[in-house]
């Protein structure tokens, strides 16, 4: 699996607290990776370290075969659309479509000019009289219209009404396929990462608590409800990631690749919210399996 950013020992430290650390990270290319987690699970640092944003206090980053920012060669193929979808309020749309070729060397303004008339927006327009949706759109016709080899988005629809993420979370996918762009997608919306997504990282306490296809990982998880007992009991090829008790009952959250033939269970099939809030609830420490059918990563 070729990376298009590899993280190793990887943190962040700001004065005595660290945002994130000890982080090992692969993503693959060629995908469209959601990355979940809690609220300081260090996402949006580690997305900041990938764009060259921020500097690593720690460990090493590498994106697209070089160390982020190093250079115009490698800034150019590094796309970013921060959590408040930056734009400038006083800079009309064609001041920011101007911006954007004069920074970038790669610039498409076809692409860019064609993605504004297609959304009805005026080019002469300025960014402060946009809605957020409009904005959150300008913003990722600019990240587009780089022409990166990556596309990172931080939250990028966390403001937005249902409707105008939804429309947002459509354009993404269309201009996915189009351009044939590797993504990393930041959200806390497993909704999203399921409909504009195919591969998933669950990151908790700056770990990796699971990585892999979506459709592998929902196919390859089942809750087990049945009489209360000792979940060490289980076949060695069922894996449990959480468990519940009542005083007759046992509820398990199992990860295998076997059926489970055991005739007491009660086998239910799980979505892919389930199976991201059971490890994002797990101790960031748990032990992690390595198997590479499910691509866990250590």
């Amino acid at each position: 699996m070729s990376a298009v950013l590899r993280a190793q020992a990887l943190g962040k430290r700001y004065k005595q607290r660290w945002a994130l650390q000890n982080c090992d990270l692969d993503v693959p290319a060629g995908r469209v990776v959601g990355l979940v987690g809690p609220n300081g699970a260090g996402k949006s640092t580690l997305l900041n370290l990938a764009s060259g944003m921020l500097k690593p206090t720690a460990g090493t980053i590498e994106v697209c075969g070089g160390r982020p920012a190093s250079g115009p060669a490698q800034l150019a193929k590094v796309g970013f659309v921060a959590q408040d979808t930056p734009t400038y309020a006083a800079l009309s749309i064609t001041d920011h479509l101007r911006l954007g070729a004069r920074l970038n060397p790669g610039w498409d303004d076809v692409l860019a000019r064609d993605r504004i008339r297609r959304l009805g927006l005026d080019l002469k327009q300025k960014a402060g009289r946009l809605s957020g949706g409009q904005r959150a759109q300008l913003a990722l016709t600019l990240g587009l219209a780089k022409r990166p080899e990556l596309l990172i988005l931080d939250e990028p629809v966390a403001a937005l009404d249902p409707l105008a993420r939804r429309e947002f979370m459509q354009d993404l996918m269309e201009a996915v396929a189009e351009h044939e762009l590797s993504v990393v997608l930041s959200s806390h919306l497993v909704s999203d990462v399921e409909r504009a997504c195919d591969y998933v990282i669950v990151l908790v306490d700056s770990r990796v608590q699971v990585a892999g296809d979506i459709d592998d990982l929902v196919a390859c998880h089942h809750r087990l409800t049945g009489p209360r007992r000792n979940p060490d009991t289980l076949p060695a090829g069922q894996h449990v990631i959480t468990a519940s008790h009542t005083d007759r009952q046992t509820t398990l959250l199992v990860r295998t690749d076997t059926a489970v033939h055991d005739p007491s269970w009660t086998v239910s099939p799980l979505g892919l919210e389930d199976i991201v809030l059971a490890y994002m609830t797990r101790p960031a420490d748990a032990v992690r399996d390595t198997r590479p059918a499910l691509e866990v990563l250590r």
